[in-house]
């Protein structure tokens, strides 16, 4: 007859999940050599295989940036993997009625979007990087900078006017009391 072991539970409250191990749960390490981080990133050893790297985090990105899907194909097999690729992956698709109304969150209106895009930021970016961004646009193309050229006074005008739009913007989000 097995002899009864101590029962962790002292009673209400039950301070773990029901159904849950008083044993430690195992965990699989990162496959780098040497890191001892939890390995939970997985990442494909090569193209067209179902085995798997487990990384942690930071090797997952590692790995990651060097990764090229297309490595040991050449240009039509590349293209003609990537059509393949594109016909079978439409349920990944980004649904056709979001993108009618173009990029961001709604809540910026389609001039800030212009604005944004004239600065080369995204629709998310924050005020201080549209401040950044102003700043080294206007260094480049700034008429006391580029003196009779017609080109860098346009540019410039546009600069000066979506960073108008952003700050308007700007001071009707934030509260003045």
């Amino acid at each position: 007859m097995a002899r009864q072991r101590r029962s962790v539970d002292w009673g209400f409250p039950r301070w773990r999940g029901y159904g849950a191990a008083s044993e430690a749960a195992t965990v699989r390490l990162c496959d780098r050599a040497g890191c001892e981080e939890k390995g939970d990133c997985p990442a494909p050893k090569s193209p067209n295989s179902p085995d798997r790297w487990y990384f942690c985090e930071k090797h997952a990105a590692e790995y990651n940036a060097g990764w090229n899907y297309f490595e040991g194909l050449d240009k039509e097999e590349a293209e003609q993997r990537e059509q393949s690729e594109r016909a079978t992956g439409e349920a990944y698709r980004q649904s056709a009625w979001s993108q009618w109304g173009g990029s961001g969150d709604g809540t910026r209106s389609r001039d800030e979007l212009r604005a944004l895009e004239v600065l080369g930021l995204d629709p998310d970016a924050d005020f201080e990087a549209v401040k950044k961004a102003w700043r080294a646009k206007a260094k480049e193309v700034h008429p006391d900078v580029r003196p009779g050229d017609a080109e860098a006074a346009k540019a410039f005008h546009a600069l000066q006017l979506s960073y108008e739009v952003l700050r308007a913007a700007e001071e009707r989000r934030e509260w003045r009391g």
